[in-house]
């Protein structure tokens, strides 16, 4: 099995295993989700122990071990990213697997149950160039305040949405045509769909323009952009309009 069909088949059978749980009647609300994280991770862990037992891992839900810091092969992985949404009924969560390579997302499976649809590194998309109303992400609890202002710079209309996987998604499904975070997160919540949205054709880096780098020892990642292409310059440019009001803004 290939690293990508390996990724692809790890996340659709947790994301199978989640809506077992949650269709079960079981739990409901945050327990719903504290089980469901639970046995996600139990079972992707076991499934990489058993076919790639000489990789790294790093995990939302496990203990960092600080030696794969030297290790080439990383896969990195969120169980569960959007619990909240996974709890309430939702569909706007997913299950993130992805393989760092020398620091770079290589390889990715983001598993959205709730659909259900699964996107990986392997698929080939080509980016819809929307002619319409700009269409920008963001968090449907948290959103942060530099993707507001640039929404509102753009004249891009607002679409709040769980999971950072449904997100990164949605805009390569042309559902969406930015997807801006800064609010704070770490590797594991975007190595998966930054290795899917690279493949897909989108503009990927952080919000400074700098590459997404992976298996750093210190895994927060606070900010981050994907979007198409030709978007990338306009976001960019608001972003520097708007930093002196947002640096201020923080003090």
């Amino acid at each position: 099995m290939t690293d990508v069909e390996l990724a692809r088949k790890i996340a659709e059978t947790a994301g199978q295993v989640l809506l077992r749980i949650r269709d079960s009647g079981l739990f409901e609300g945050k327990t719903l989700g504290q089980i469901g994280d639970h046995v996600a991770n139990e079972l992707i862990m076991a499934a990489l122990r058993h076919h790639r037992p000489d990789d790294a891992v790093l995990c939302e839900e496990e203990k960092d071990n600080l030696s794969r810091c030297a290790a080439q092969r990383v896969w990195i992985i969120d169980p569960l990213d959007g619990t909240r949404e996974y709890g309430e009924g939702r569909a706007d969560w997913a299950v993130h697997v992805a393989l760092a390579i020398d620091g770079t997302a290589q390889t990715g499976a983001v598993a959205l149950p709730g659909l259900p649809l699964t996107l990986c590194t392997a698929q080939r998309h080509e980016p819809v160039h929307s002619t319409g109303k700009l269409r920008m992400l963001v968090s449907r609890t948290r959103p942060a305040s530099e993707a507001l202002a640039v929404a509102e710079k753009l004249g891009a209309e607002l679409i709040p949405m769980g999971s950072a996987g449904a997100k990164a998604m949605a805009v390569l499904r042309n559902e969406a045509d930015i997807y801006l975070h800064s609010g704070g997160q770490y590797e594991w919540d975007s190595c998966a769909p930054v290795a899917v949205a690279q493949a897909a054709g989108l503009h990927v880096s952080r919000m400074d323009g700098s590459a997404c780098r992976y298996n750093q020892e210190n895994p927060y990642m606070p900010d981050l952009l994907i979007c198409r292409r030709e978007l990338a310059a306009p976001v960019f440019r608001a972003l520097r309009d708007l930093m002196p009001k947002t640096t201020a803004a923080r003090k």
